[in-house]
């Protein structure tokens, strides 16, 4: 048995219980929540703000920079790129130094790039501030479950998780409404001074707040060559492949979508407006933040009568396609619920972080979850450039507007690709490389 109380996945060897969150050694779970749970709740709360305030500037930056589909694809990608790139040294930072230094540190970067992306005059250094951003916030979510691996018990995983996952939610569901209030008030330019501002108050903040967990908790030595060998564990490790490539290719899509693409779709698609599109693109977010705290409170519910996490992704991804297959062949009277459908059967993928911290050891934390997040995060940039690249292959009817065929071909090529993805996962082989337990843990 694990020590969430549930058997192995078949053909996974039974790990060690060394989950260090030991209620007898922990504060109360209101303590926790309060100098824990929600600074790096707020963390993610800006990190998808950022990640998705493009998907309503867009037309402003193309309009303002003289930029095509591809180049605007690729402006707001560059933010996963960097944000994948970091994954894995984050991983490892994360677990040798602990989520809540390393979370100040990178937010000072993601102040800057906010900053550069607010006076930038050209592509050439909004571009520059957008991957700084992409790296300041790289860590957010990771050291959010990083730390509640450390602080909450296994089987609480999956709830507080759906918590952080709810506040990105909300960032993304500031990024609509809001911000398109805002660009009319004041402009693109001074909504990220703003969140400069904010981002550099919310460094400050989680380095007088959060408390430092102990040495046990993290991997304090060992030097390269144990970290190396720890990855080495998770990279061949054949179930860990067997779940990311799935997750990574179905949140690939949701987030081309989410944090881009959907609005223009609603707009050349639908035939909405800049405001309505906006309100659409709220009510998906919403959809989305109702999804991260409900599947997870559902999850919880179901492994007590041994439902695995994964087969509720597994349910989740599948609406999501279907959802998906409705608005690629224009069903436009239905695109507000399908809107909210898809951010709700999208926001499943992070059940993934649960299930990958209830399969590895503690100490490995930051290097799975990171591992998979970079998986995802590369995803979404090749997502994001390549919708551009398959709707830049109709002429544009207008500046900024393309063609409803255009569209319908970059969302069945996504589909394809997430039902290619998924019969990967039914078809694999239980029979991944056994995880090391007698490695020490890297120091």
């Amino acid at each position: 048995m694990t020590g969430g109380g549930q058997p192995p996945e078949p053909g996974i060897p039974a790990l060690p219980d060394i989950h260090p969150a030991s209620p007898a050694r922990l504060p109360g779970a209101g303590v926790i929540a309060v100098t824990v749970l929600a600074p790096f709740a707020a963390g993610y709360f800006l990190s998808y703000l950022f990640r998705t305030a493009n998907v309503v500037i867009a037309p402003n930056l193309a309009h303002d920079l003289g930029l095509s589909a591809a180049e605007l694809g690729l402006l707001t990608s560059i933010y996963f790129i960097v944000f994948a790139a970091f994954q894995i040294p984050l991983g490892i930072l994360l677990d040798r130094f602990g989520p809540r230094r390393v979370q100040a540190s990178l937010l000072v970067f993601a102040a800057a790039g906010a900053g550069l992306f607010a006076v930038g005059e050209g592509f050439l250094a909004v571009a520059a501030g957008r991957g700084l951003i992409g790296l300041g916030v790289s860590g957010c979510l990771m050291a959010a479950i990083k730390a509640n691996v450390q602080w909450w018990p296994r089987e609480k995983l999956p709830l507080v998780n759906g918590i952080v996952g709810a506040c990105g939610s909300i960032g993304a569901l500031s990024a609509t409404v809001p911000v398109e209030l805002a660009l009319h008030l004041v402009g693109w330019r001074t909504v990220f001074v703003v969140l400069a501002a904010a981002t550099a108050a919310l460094a400050a903040a989680t380095l007088i707040v959060v408390p430092e967990r102990d040495a046990g908790a993290r991997s304090t030595g060992g030097g390269v060559r144990g970290q190396l060998r720890d990855m080495a564990q998770i990279y061949g490790n054949g179930y860990f492949w067997r779940i990311c490539i799935m997750v990574f290719v179905h949140s690939s899509a949701f987030l081309g979508y989410q944090t881009l693409w959907m609005g223009p779709w609603l707009r050349d698609v639908a035939g909405m407006g800049a405001a309505e599109a906006a309100e659409t693109l709220l009510w998906f977010n919403g959809g989305m933040a109702v999804g991260v705290i409900s599947i997870g409170a559902v999850s919880e519910r179901l492994q007590r009568v041994g439902v695995r996490p994964l087969a509720v992704i597994c349910v989740a991804f599948v609406g999501s396609i279907a959802t998906q297959a409705m608005l690629a062949f224009g069903h436009t009277a239905l695109a507000l619920p399908l809107c909210i459908a898809f951010g709700y059967f999208g926001s499943a993928s992070l059940l993934v972080y649960a299930v990958l911290g209830q399969t590895f050891p503690a100490r490995l934390a930051g290097r799975v979850n990171t591992a998979q997040n970079m998986m995802i995060f590369a995803g979404a940039f090749a997502a994001q450039w390549g919708i551009g690249a398959i709707i830049n292959l109709w002429p544009p009817v207008a500046e900024g507007r393309y063609l409803p065929e255009a569209h319908q071909a970059a969302f069945l090529t996504m589909i394809a690709l997430e039902l290619a993805a998924m019969a990967w996962f039914l078809i694999a082989p239980y029979r991944p490389p056994a995880v090391d337990k007698d490695v020490p843990a890297a120091r």
